[in-house]
């Protein structure tokens, strides 16, 4: 008999979810960034184990939300909890458990049909004595909080370590059922993944230049009508101040070139096709607590 189920990744932001989802299914399908918040949506990715399959629920980190957007993230986290068969807690290995951990438990300790995993996130950034020490710490704290864990996997999205075991480990939680989807890497729409990883690029290039008020649409997607070796993608990239755009766009627009450029190498591997990408830069005023802003660009 197969199993097959949804499993969500959950901790706060910068734990490592996005590294470890794309680890657990084998291809990029989840944005990663060393800046916090940078998970957007509920990116679905879907790994085979055998005759088992997980579909790989990566979300926004769970954080005490500034904005309207922060708070439908937060949201949007807590409703997709409810519908899924496990959790998989990300405590990371090279920091301390603090308020925001304990603020997350509090919320897993409501469940009660969920199966709960704590993964100890990043172990490749510590020794393996410390890394003892940090399993340990999360089976404290997960006593503490009343929690009932099944498993602890300390795991590695970066160099891989654990990963298969933790894909063994999540298969094996599965309800008993046919797998939900064919040979898939995820159910996210194309035109919403192009859109990530051209913020990613964006993201990447402007490291600590420009906050999380980023956010990308696009206009038009499809093969060129006189070639079908080619995509056309126009897509713009909005930003919530005057101010921010020239940031961007940098001295005589090599900012957005640059940006294209590193988004364009992605979305190429991801549709294996070239790529015409032309993106421009506009400013939507505050889009982060605007509703009707929020609503155009997918929130």
């Amino acid at each position: 008999m197969s199993r097959s189920g949804f499993a969500i990744l959950v901790g706060r932001p910068n734990v490592g979810k996005s590294t470890l989802t794309n680890a657990l299914v084998g291809a990029e399908v989840a944005i990663t960034s060393s800046r916090p918040q940078t998970t957007r949506h509920t990116i679905r990715g879907v790994r085979n184990v055998g005759e088992d399959q997980i579909i790989l629920v990566d979300t926004p980190g769970i954080h005490r939300p500034r904005t309207l957007l922060g708070r439908r993230l937060n949201d949007l986290v807590l409703a997709t909890l409810t519908e899924v068969d496990v959790v998989v807690f990300c405590l990371p290995a090279d920091q301390k458990i603090g308020p925001g951990d304990r603020f997350i438990a509090e919320r897993l300790a409501d469940l009660r049909r969920q199966k709960l995993v704590i993964a100890v996130t990043k172990a490749d950034l510590v020794s393996r004595d410390a890394l003892a020490v940090s399993l340990q710490g999360a089976a404290e704290f997960a006593s503490d909080m009343g929690l009932t864990v099944a498993e602890y996997v300390p795991v590695s999205g970066v160099d891989g370590s654990n990963v298969e075991e933790l894909a063994h480990v999540l298969a094996g939680l599965m309800p008993d059922g046919p797998p939900l989807f064919g040979d898939q890497i995820s159910d996210q729409p194309e035109r919403v993944v192009v859109a990530e990883l051209i913020r990613q690029a964006a993201l990447e290039r402007l490291h600590d230049e420009l906050p999380h008020s980023v956010a990308v649409d696009i206009d038009e997607m499809g093969p060129r009508e006189d070639r079908d070796d080619l995509i056309d993608i126009y897509a713009v990239l909005y930003v919530e101040r005057d101010s921010q755009k020239p940031i961007i766009l940098g001295r005589r627009g090599q900012q957005l070139k640059e940006i294209g450029a590193q988004a364009r190498g992605r979305i190429e591997a991801l549709l294996g096709s070239k790529v015409y990408l032309n993106l421009h830069v506009k400013v939507a005023k505050d889009w982060q607590n605007s509703p009707g802003a929020l609503r155009r660009l997918g929130f």
